[in-house]
């Protein structure tokens, strides 16, 4: 089942993740180092460039998946994948985190949500960031 929130970005469900990109995807950052991971994530020159099959879990924690939480989703998901694999320092952390609210008042969701959902990743967010031993 192929699903396409309301700015375009192409995904489906997936066994083992919730959703799975079918086209790749892009997205400007600030002050994120180049990096990359597996083929699947990479950040040039401020840019982070999500490929095609990349699978993630979508929104975490006592929330429900919407069309104005997806994309931010999948580029907080991206950030804090790199951040656990070392790729990046975990000082972008809190920009991962605002990133995601951007993306999310973007997209639509209300200013109460997107700040529930910011102080939540803030919160509790630390320990999906850490590098994996």
């Amino acid at each position: 089942m192929s699903y396409y929130p309301d700015n375009g970005t192409r995904f489906r469900y997936k066994g083992g993740y919730k959703y799975q990109l079918q086209e790749g995807y892009r997205h400007a950052l600030v002050a994120i180092p180049d990096a990359s991971l597996q083929g699947f994530i990479m950040v040039t020159q401020g840019e982070l460039g999500i490929a095609r099959g990349y699978a993630w879990d979508g929104p975490s924690g006592p929330t429900i998946d919407t069309k104005n939480f997806m994309r931010g989703s999948l580029v907080h998901d991206a950030l804090y994948q790199l951040m656990r694999e070392g790729r990046i320092s975990e000082d972008y952390r809190k920009l991962a985190d605002k990133t995601l609210y951007d993306i999310c008042r973007a997209d639509g969701m209300s200013w109460v949500r997107a700040k529930f959902v910011y102080h939540a990743v803030r919160m509790f967010g630390g320990k999906h960031a850490r590098k994996d031993k």
